[in-house]
């Protein structure tokens, strides 16, 4: 590939596993970055990195839950140390935790979601600014179009929750890192063909709380009557990392072929 856009860069991944991680880490390597695989489930990102290498890219995987900080301050500072610098960010690992009725969801559940999602995302780029700051670099965030434009989820209250609060520490952050020329945006993806459903658990009294929502003919997709791809996902998140955006920042990009226009 001649227009390799990340040609030496360090670029860190979390949920590199699968899903949007999955194809952001190959389109990284494809473009000459050296991808670094954050996964709780190193099988999985053991086989993205087969995958990357297979193609002619370097990627190693580091086992790495990201509900829990110490394990990414570790993982930040094992990269740094052996490679001097990071310039690449994706902070995308996340789940959908349990989707419950306020008044039933749990104080567990709520923590969960939020560690997980909005917690490890503070830790996540926390961890990597001290290997950034002397090049800059790149950091985006995976959030969501539920917290953002789409609030019509009923359930979804922890969740939705934790995605609002990654945009506006992003923007926070934005801001806080740009005298060392590093970036931060916000990616917020509708529905995209992942496994994510793994991480979901409904309670059974959601029935009861439910706002009926009628669609227009066709579907929930204006765009295209179908989920996205991770594909589709990974192709801005490339343009994000790559100096080709070097002026944008602080900024949230919607990409969910019109799905929340229509469901907000």
């Amino acid at each position: 590939m001649a227009d390799k856009r990340l040609q030496g860069k360090i670029a860190v991944v979390t949920g590199g596993g699968s899903g949007i991680g999955k194809a952001t880490a190959k389109r990284f390597a494809q473009h000459g970055a050296k991808v670094f695989l954050l996964d709780r489930t190193p099988e999985e990102a053991a086989a993205t990195q087969k995958e990357i290498e297979s193609a002619g890219g370097t990627a190693e995987v580091i086992e790495c839950d990201v509900s829990l900080p110490g394990q990414i301050e570790e993982a930040m500072a094992g990269i740094g140390g052996s490679e001097g610098r990071i310039d690449v960010v994706f902070a995308n690992a996340g789940i959908n935790g349990t989707w419950a009725p306020i008044e039933t969801l749990t104080m567990d559940d709520w923590d969960q979601t939020m560690h997980t999602n909005l917690r490890s995302t503070f830790a996540t780029v926390k961890y990597a600014v001290p290997f950034m700051k002397e090049q800059g670099g790149s950091i985006i965030i995976t959030s969501s179009i539920n917290g953002n434009r789409v609030f019509s989820n009923i359930g979804a209250s922890a969740y939705s929750s934790s995605k609002a609060g990654q945009t506006a520490f992003a923007k926070m952050a934005a801001l806080e890192l740009a005298r060392y020329a590093i970036r931060v945006n916000v990616i917020c993806p509708g529905a995209i063909e992942t496994n994510i459903g793994k991480n979901t658990n409904q309670t059974e009294d959601l029935k009861e709380v439910q706002i009926p929502v009628e669609y227009p003919e066709g579907g929930n997709h204006p765009l295209e009557d179908a989920p996205g791809k991770p594909e589709q996902v990974a192709n801005l998140v490339l343009f994000l990392a790559s100096d080709e955006s070097f002026h944008v920042t602080g900024t949230q990009v919607y990409v969910d072929g019109a799905e929340s226009l229509l469901r907000g």
